[in-house]
């Protein structure tokens, strides 16, 4: 069965390229489009109209996308809505994952990763249990000794969001690029939470970790990304450079 897409975007070129370029796929199908927020709207409360996913621009006439995502919220819409933009503030991530976004695409954007990006949007619950069944469990063990040594107490809310980012990171390195755009939000989706009490919550860890943690094993791990004696790592350095140091231990072992 198709992923029904409806396209909300007033720049018609792209439009277009859009339709275009998902006329011959085999698993993506786009069912309409509209211009502005306000035509968007009347799509969400016209009950003929039957789509999975909404690929909606922020910046449009009339009603915006960001009073697109409010309308939905206030009404409990539940679809699925990957952002389209060409704004690419971390505050403007932040603001409109509170309304569930699960991917954010910069424009101008490649169509084969929006292609993938849809299709991963429907995958993200399958994607996360295959990380929390991870067949080596040394790695597992591993980060969650990594963890408390660094002083990270099992019983905040930060300790199980980095755990989880160590292992996805570890998986699939392809989330190095992506971690605001793409980790955090399968992360918020899994742990049933919003994408900036993540992000908080892993900061308010790290916070912890540098007034508890085990200082010649900072040194050891983030001495040469970071500088200990004035900046704690950012979310990303602390997520990466662990999952790196265990990947190269790994190689080594093996």
């Amino acid at each position: 069965m198709k992923i029904k897409v409806l396209v909300v975007d007033d720049n018609e070129g792209l439009v277009n390229l859009v339709c275009k370029y998902f006329s011959s796929s085999d698993n993506i199908e786009v069912i309409g489009t509209c211009k502005n927020g306000e035509e968007a709207i009347k799509v969400l409360n016209n009950p003929d109209i039957k789509f999975d996913l909404m690929l909606l621009d922020l910046v449009m006439p009339n009603k915006d996308g960001v009073a697109v995502l409010e309308y939905m919220k206030f009404h409990s819409i539940k679809k699925k809505v990957i952002v389209m933009t060409s704004y690419s503030e971390e505050q403007t991530i932040r603001d409109i994952s509170e309304y569930g976004v699960r991917y954010y695409c910069l424009k101008p954007f490649n169509f084969d990763d929006l292609r993938d990006k849809i299709v991963q949007t429907f995958e993200i619950k399958k994607k996360n249990e295959s990380i929390l069944e991870l067949d080596n469990r040394d790695i597992q063990i591993q980060v969650t000794k990594l963890l408390h040594a660094l002083g990270i107490p099992s019983h905040i809310k930060g300790y199980q969001f980095i755990r989880s980012a160590i292992l996805m990171v570890y998986e699939n390195p392809g989330f190095i690029g992506g971690i605001t755009k793409e980790l955090y939000p399968d992360l918020s989706i899994k742990f049933n939470t919003s994408i900036p009490r993540v992000e908080r919550a892993i900061r308010h860890a790290i916070e912890v970790s540098w007034l508890r943690g085990d200082i010649d094993l900072m040194e050891e791990i983030f001495g040469h990304s970071v500088d200990i004696d004035r900046a704690k790592p950012t979310n990303s350095e602390f997520i990466v450079t662990i999952a790196d140091k265990l990947r190269l231990e790994m190689i080594d072992v093996n």
